[in-house]
């Protein structure tokens, strides 16, 4: 998709009036097509474009519509409007852990009429987007100096070929194992003895065996087992031969993953029986009331604990990293990212200019439960949980993306992976599931 293309055919349909047809592709779902003017104009929330001028408004579209994540949302939109003369459009589109916003991305940009910037996991998603020539470069647009702040794990990801096209703006960790202090104590499991997944499992049935569910987990949708097998996968046979799989190398470690997958269905025996019914955060709950010991996910779980009342982060909750991936970081990150063919090239480029400072990171980060991908952001304003990630992401020896959160694997191959995942998590058959992962590169 060259960009001389892109801009044609925007310059066609806004002249043919057929612009009409690209706004309504891009409704977000609580948008009123309605509010379309006679001259095919949009109210500037969902087109892209507003009247077809750079008239200081910035759409965004982002999945971050609850919680946390709206708090940390609107706090970087605060400092973005406070330090320069755009206002932004927030255009949410929520949904199916980043599925909805990635399909109603691709659709408009392939009917040309993309918005001012989107959120976007950096790493292999990107590809779908520079591989068509959709997205500008954007290193230039960063404050000045603010590239030397980064590790170069966190810039390679931003740059899937030669170009540094998004703009990270936070990191979360993945590899996290957390627990109830007293429902550890009470199945006598001391948390710094788990230093491997088979350790791990063994603590699990020492949980079981004292009346608890092991591990609080949610099976009904694939990703939650994918990104368990990932970390037991790189606790069991390390970073190595983790990126050896991204890198398609799956059936010269046939032996490898049967092995880890085989261990993720022997941890299915310890997991809470609505498992198949419950949402994340329904089965995180469940280390909350004291009727689990562990939940694994990323640091974002932390923020359920936080929310909670007389739950103390040390006394009632804390966290191992995945045992065996003690010196790893497992990076989701998110990004935006300057669509080619902008309607709003200066606003954009400011909004990618001030996500990577200090104050955007420093706003943002806190709320969202995650930590800022520059290490020289004052950690004041930072929770003591956050506190100690940043230590752990500056302490780290790897870094490492996820399949699950977008960044690992191409989307098509990410996509297959989940597929896989899917059945697994309804067969259990450790077998048949190397067989489909290694089918799929």
């Amino acid at each position: 998709m060259a960009n001389n293309r892109l801009v044609t055919r925007r310059q066609y349909l806004l002249s043919t009036g057929a612009v009409g047809t690209a706004v309504l592709a891009g409704c977000a779902e609580d948008e009123d097509p309605d509010e379309i003017d006679d001259e095919g104009n949009g109210n500037g929330n969902g087109n892209g474009n507003g009247n077809g001028d750079d008239d200081g408004d910035l759409e965004v579209v982002h999945w971050w519509t609850a919680g946390g994540e709206e708090e940390a949302f609107e706090a970087l939109v605060d400092g973005f409007e406070s330090e320069t003369e755009y206002t932004v459009e927030s255009n949410p589109a929520p949904g199916g852990a980043g599925a909805a916003i990635d399909a109603e991305i691709q659709t408009r940009v392939l009917d040309e009429d993309p918005p001012g910037t989107f959120q976007i996991w950096p790493g292999e998603a990107l590809r779908t987007y520079t591989d068509e020539g959709a997205l500008e470069p954007v290193d230039e647009l960063w404050e000045d100096g603010a590239e030397e702040e980064y590790l170069e794990s966190v810039l390679e990801a931003s740059s899937p070929d030669d170009d540094t096209v998004a703009v990270p703006i936070n990191i979360h960790r993945l590899n996290n194992v957390f627990y109830n202090v007293e429902v550890l104590e009470d199945s006598g499991v001391d948390p710094e003895g788990v230093d491997s997944p088979e350790a791990f499992l063994e603590a699990l049935e020492a949980a079981d065996d004292a009346g608890y569910v092991g591990l609080t987990q949610q099976t009904q949708e694939p990703w939650g087992v994918l990104q368990l097998w990932e970390v037991v996968f790189t606790g069991q046979h390390g970073v190595d031969a983790f990126q050896q799989f991204l890198d398609g190398e799956a059936a010269e470690l046939e032996a490898e993953i049967e092995e880890s997958l085989a261990l993720v269905e022997e941890t299915s025996e310890y997991y809470n029986e609505d498992a198949g019914t419950v949402s994340w955060d329904e089965a995180n709950a469940d280390v909350i009331t004291g009727d689990a010991a562990f939940h694994h996910n990323g640091d974002w779980a932390a923020g359920e604990y936080q929310g909670a009342d007389d739950f103390e982060y040390g006394e009632d909750w804390d966290y191992i990293p995945f045992p065996g991936t003690e010196d790893v970081y497992t990076m989701v990150m998110d990004s935006f990212v300057m669509p080619a063919n902008n309607p709003s090239p200066d606003a954009t480029e400011a909004w990618i200019e001030y996500c990577s400072t200090v104050d955007a990171q420093e706003r943002f980060n806190p709320p969202k439960g995650s930590i800022p991908p520059r290490t020289d952001v004052p950690t004041d304003e930072f929770p003591p949980f956050l506190q100690d990630q940043m230590d752990d992401f500056e302490e780290s020896d790897e870094q490492v993306t996820s399949i699950s959160h977008g960044s690992g694997l191409e989307p098509g191959q990410a996509s297959e992976v989940e597929e896989a995942f899917a059945v697994f998590t309804d067969n259990w058959d450790p077998e048949e599931t190397t067989e489909d992962l290694i089918g799929i590169f």
